[in-house]
């Protein structure tokens, strides 16, 4: 019997939490809002989010192109098609890994610190403080952290990128004998440009709902010390899988009709 009533309060509490969700989505489509911004902490947000990420963001990058450039490069070689790698590492990149690679660096460091932060001022009675003062903890704890969220995340993304293009082309003129130049200039295929604003926007509504998840789950985070670790936990597994699948969704909407994008500029 308890584990059916342990089942049906958590369950309960998801379903409180999905439409918490909705109605911030919901707060957020008004363009008042960010009239009520507090622009000091939104500054010390994006302080969090961007450099102490950049540097763990850049290293992922790094390696992951490496390795997936060893796997591939060497197939186009045998196929004959050297003018093809930049081309295809540069979609590959652009369009999937760089924005989901991203995305799940911020949903371990930040996410998970947006939720354990706001979980333990929920569960200390420091929000029905805010109350008590007449602050509004919505316009001073979850505004600040999704626009710096939504404004750091584009160009973390575009750091990746760039980093994958270099280490990408470091193994093709070290291991494949690839000129640089030559890597570079087959990078530029005709959608190139395109490609890399509808990446901005996939990595925008990531952003989004990483940092309302984060927020939600920690405040509406109850039980103590074991409740901040559960909601932690919770956050990050729900933002991994929401990932996913808004990955699935975006790309199917914004790069399946594309054509001819394997010829070069």
């Amino acid at each position: 019997m308890k584990v059916y009533l342990d089942t049906f309060i958590k369950m309960n509490k998801f379903i409180h939490r999905i439409k918490l969700f909705v109605k911030m989505l919901a707060f957020l489509a008004n363009p008042t809002v960010f009239f009520r911004l507090h622009y000091k902490d939104f500054v010390e947000q994006l302080a969090l989010i961007g450099p102490n990420s950049l540097f763990i963001t850049m290293i992922t990058s790094f390696f992951v192109s490496l390795v997936l450039s060893l796997q591939i490069v060497k197939e186009f070689l045998y196929l004959n098609a050297n003018d093809l790698v930049g081309s295809i590492l540069a979609i590959s990149f652009i369009r999937e890994l760089s924005p989901v690679l991203t995305s799940i660096i911020i949903i371990g460091r930040v996410g998970s610190f947006f939720t354990a932060e706001i979980a333990t001022m929920s569960i200390t009675e420091q929000i029905d403080a805010l109350f008590i003062l007449g602050i509004n903890p919505i316009n001073y704890l979850f505004l600040p952290r999704v626009l710096a969220m939504v404004v750091i995340l584009p160009i973390l993304n575009l750091f990746s990128l760039l980093t994958s293009f270099i280490s990408s082309s470091f193994i093709c003129s070290t291991i494949y004998s690839i000129d640089a130049s030559f890597f570079f200039q087959s990078l530029l295929y005709s959608v190139f440009l395109v490609d890399i604003f509808k990446s901005t926007l996939k990595i925008l509504i990531f952003g989004l709902f990483i940092s309302i998840i984060s927020c939600v789950w920690g405040i509406t985070t109850t039980g103590g010390s074991k409740g901040v670790g559960l909601s932690t936990t919770s956050s990050v597994v729900t933002s991994l899988i929401v990932v996913f699948i808004l990955n699935f969704i975006l790309s199917y909407f914004l790069f399946s009709d594309l054509v001819s994008s394997f010829e070069i500029l």
